[in-house]
């Protein structure tokens, strides 16, 4: 039996996982909902439902990775009880993470565009309906975009090739440290700016009022989704990296500081936003039109803008390349364990079907517009990412909350033990009642929500 890599140290186990958990929604979500509820009053809710939601699944799924010493492909198998099918989320939890893959490598590769074209000062001379007009642009022109994913694709997954520490951890590592130190520059920059006061007071100052304007209970589960989906849980993205980690420290300690950071781009984001769109009397909007529309007209009226706009695109682009590769090196640790092939084989089979499974959603925006999944306007990413969002996440995070806490499963004593082997804070054993019956209660109504405000709001 061959050896399973660890990681080489503890801050590559921490800032990997938090690359994992932190992505594109940190950055464009976060903001425009924060906006939308009031600012400090939804930030207080949401990490309130940080801490009592997100947290105790993170650890579970490290837990279960770490005691198995597998990927999802086989953990389940060697942790549930004889005759149990807790092992067919296996199937699930690939599935989410090709179809995770298959549309956040086309954003990703949107990113990459636009730090090259801020590079080149590709906006300069523009007027600003000209720099909103060339988001629609590029997507109009299938062979820039494909490249652009298959650049992503191939370039992430040679990163993996090289291994967890040579590869996986080592560029990850910098990517994430270089990603907070980018953060805090333009942070810095962001609040200097002349409409900054009115921006921070925006985003830091609670208006309880927004909380009634929009319903208190909407606001209520609006924080909960992205507390909940903030954290990538479900699919055991999470779980690999419990499985490439020793015994020396808890894990409940260890996942709350990936919380804390991923906690910290998501609030660091609004620094960077909200005082940048007041100065120049913007609304934050939520989505690709905030991201490739608004933000490159703020940098285009901004001295050096074209430096800052490039060092925040840079920003995105690490925050969504760690997630891809994080993801990427789930998938190919699934088939290592789960058919005993080797790391070359499984990246080149992985790059050739992850280029062909990628190419719908790059193409739902040209050739395959026509294909309008849940009516007009609608692309066939919308159809992957409500998949995942509103399906495989919560659902696989249910399936990992009962495992750990259910007497048909691997059981609450045996998570207990694992979950606090080693130095560090312990999960309290008081909250078992709660993970037992109120959360999973609490993930049902997420899922079924979902569904409603899909197809009956």
């Amino acid at each position: 039996m061959k050896q399973r890599e660890k990681f080489s140290s503890r801050m590559g186990f921490v800032l990997i996982s938090a690359g994992c958990a932190i992505g594109l929604g940190n950055v464009w979500r976060f903001p425009f909902i924060t906006g939308k509820y009031g600012g400090a009053a939804f930030v207080l809710l949401y990490l309130i439902f940080l801490v009592i939601m997100g947290l105790p699944i993170m650890i579970m799924e490290f837990t279960v990775g770490r005691a198995s010493q597998k990927s999802v492909a086989m953990s389940f198998d060697a942790l549930e009880p004889a005759g149990s099918k807790w092992h067919l989320h296996k199937y699930t939890s690939i599935a989410g993470n090709y179809l995770l893959m298959m549309f956040y490598t086309t954003v990703a590769g949107w990113i990459l565009i636009y730090c090259w074209k801020m590079a080149v000062g590709g906006f300069q001379g523009m007027s600003p309906t000209q720099i909103s007009d060339v988001f629609s642009q590029i997507n109009a022109q299938p062979l820039v975009t494909v490249g652009a994913m298959f650049i992503v694709v191939i370039g992430c997954f040679s990163i993996c090739s090289f291994g967890l520490n040579n590869g996986v951890e080592k560029v990850t590592k910098i990517m994430m440290l270089c990603l907070l130190a980018i953060m805090l520059a333009l942070a810095i920059h962001s609040v200097t700016m002349p409409g900054a006061a009115e921006g921070l007071s925006f985003y830091l100052l609670p208006d309880f009022s927004k909380l009634t304007e929009y319903g208190l209970f909407n606001v209520i589960f609006d924080a909960m989704g992205q507390a909940f989906f903030t954290l990538s849980l479900g699919m055991g993205s999470i779980a690999i990296f419990g499985s490439y980690i020793g015994k020396e420290r808890s894990l409940t300690g260890e996942a709350v500081i990936v919380t804390l950071l991923d906690t910290f781009v998501a609030l660091m984001a609004g620094f960077i936003i909200f005082p940048a769109c007041f100065t120049f009397g913007l609304q934050p909007d939520s989505g690709p039109k905030l991201i490739f529309e608004t933000l490159p007209n703020v940098f285009a009226g901004l001295p050096g803008g074209r430096m800052w706009g490039f060092l925040f695109f840079v920003f995105l682009l690490f925050a969504a390349l760690s997630t891809v590769i994080a993801v990427f090196e789930n998938i190919l640790a699934w088939w290592m364990d789960y058919k005993d092939w080797s790391r070359k084989k499984t990246v080149l089979i992985n790059v050739v079907l992850m280029l062909i499974l990628c190419l719908p959603c790059v193409l739902g925006f040209n050739l395959l517009s026509g294909v309008q999944p849940f009516g007009a306007g609608s692309t066939i990413m919308d159809l992957e990412d409500f998949i995942v969002s509103n399906n495989v996440l919560p659902l696989g995070s249910l399936i990992y909350l009962l495992f750990c806490t259910s007497k048909y499963g691997w059981g609450w004593n045996n998570f207990l033990e694992e979950a606090n082997t080693g130095l560090g804070a312990k999960f309290p054993k008081w909250v078992k009642v709660y993970v037992s019956y109120v959360l999973p209660l609490v993930i049902l109504v997420i899922f079924i929500q979902g569904y409603v405000a899909k197809f009956w709001i």
